[in-house]
């Protein structure tokens, strides 16, 4: 394995040095910097919030382990 920095901007990569294959290879892409992709929509410790979700079944009778294992089945 080999490791080469470089730059992505607008889609493209731009390695800071030259690599040369005579065949093409897999490569892993890290982003190193903390950044936000604006298509993705990510989770926040907001989004598991224990107040809001016994809030959210208040009303519900029956069994929430059952449902959702139900749920997981059906999925299968």
């Amino acid at each position: 394995m080999i490791a080469i920095a470089g730059t992505y901007q607008n889609g493209i990569v731009k390695l800071d040095q030259e690599f040369q294959s005579k065949k093409p290879v897999k490569v892993i892409v890290t982003f190193l910097e903390d950044t936000e992709n604006s298509s993705e929509k990510r989770l926040t410790l907001d989004d598991f919030s224990f107040a809001k979700s016994q809030e959210a079944l208040k009303d519900y009778k029956g069994s929430f382990s059952d449902t959702v294992i139900e749920e997981r089945r059906r999925e299968l």
